[in-house]
């Protein structure tokens, strides 16, 4: 038992396995044990939690959590890589660790049930607690969202994504950066940048940077979904036209423009007011205007 991969251990591997990354998938494998950890680290993964990681590639990260005796519910796109999981990690940390990590060949888009699969070692109908995952830096945000909406007991986490996308998904109201995907996170949790990873860490190299971003989500969301489903078609409405003002902006979803200059004054929010100066709770009122 050797422990995590580095760098002579992902290119073995990749080269024993035939996986040449692709940017379609997004594959960029982490190669540094000691981000690897400091990962773990900062997700507060513990003994015994169920963590759910989205794409794990050749196993660098899997076997982080895995030494952290956490069990894993890996989800990976690429049928070589997920056939060949289970047998890295046997290799790499013994079979007692191997026993603790499940694997589901999937996009991670597609993935309804995070419950575990037949023969896990994991007791009958557990869900994920943490989330740790390199996300693709293509589908990051969705795969993110999806996430927390079906992964309900999901509490906190750890993710990798672009440095751009990262800054937008912890982005506060009035700053540039906030968008669409600032506001739909907030409606789940508190997310802030924790981090940043040099792209060396990383095989192959990308072209881009990347940040560690970690949330905790809130003891109960706002509402049931039919009430986040008519806020996040409001924000969508909002930051599609973010330069304009939000009584134009909505006058689509709220049906006119005098509409939705009803709507957003009953809601107390101010008709001439631009998307990005608009908190979740913001939404809110608007959504529970429109009722």
């Amino acid at each position: 038992m050797s422990g995590l991969l580095g760098p002579a251990e992902v290119r073995d591997l990749a080269e024993r396995l035939m996986v040449n990354p692709t940017k379609k998938l997004g594959q960029n494998f982490v190669h540094d044990p000691n981000t690897v950890r400091r990962i773990v680290r900062l997700a507060g993964v513990q003994a015994g939690d169920r963590v759910v990681e989205i794409g794990p590639g050749l196993g660098s990260l899997t076997l982080g959590l895995l030494e952290a005796d956490a069990s894993v519910l890996a989800i990976e796109i690429d049928p070589r890589l997920a056939e060949a999981l289970p047998t890295t990690v046997g290799v790499q940390l013994g079979d007692e660790a191997a026993v603790r990590l499940d694997v589901v060949l999937s996009d991670a888009l597609e993935v309804r049930d995070f419950t575990p699969p037949t023969g896990s070692s994991a007791a009958p109908g557990v869900l994920p607690v943490r989330l740790v995952a390199n996300l693709p830096y293509n589908v990051s945000v969705p795969v993110l969202l999806h996430l927390l909406e079906h992964v309900p007991t999901l509490q906190s986490g750890v993710v990798m994504v672009q440095s751009e996308v990262g800054e937008r998904i912890a982005a506060a109201p009035g700053s540039k950066i906030y968008g669409s995907p600032s506001v739909k996170a907030a409606w789940y949790g508190d997310f802030r940048v924790v981090g940043k990873v040099g792209r060396q860490i990383f095989w192959p190299v990308p072209n881009v940077d990347s940040v560690l971003v970690g949330f905790q989500r809130h003891a109960s969301e706002p509402g049931d979904a039919d009430l986040r489903r008519r806020v996040f078609s409001l924000v969508d409405a909002a930051f599609g036209q973010r330069r304009k003002m939000l009584r134009q902006a909505l006058s689509g979803v709220l049906g006119s423009s005098e509409n939705a200059t009803a709507t957003l004054e009953r809601a107390g929010v101010d008709p001439t007011a631009r998307g990005e100066r608009l908190t979740i709770d913001d939404f809110l009122a608007i959504a529970r205007a429109t009722a």
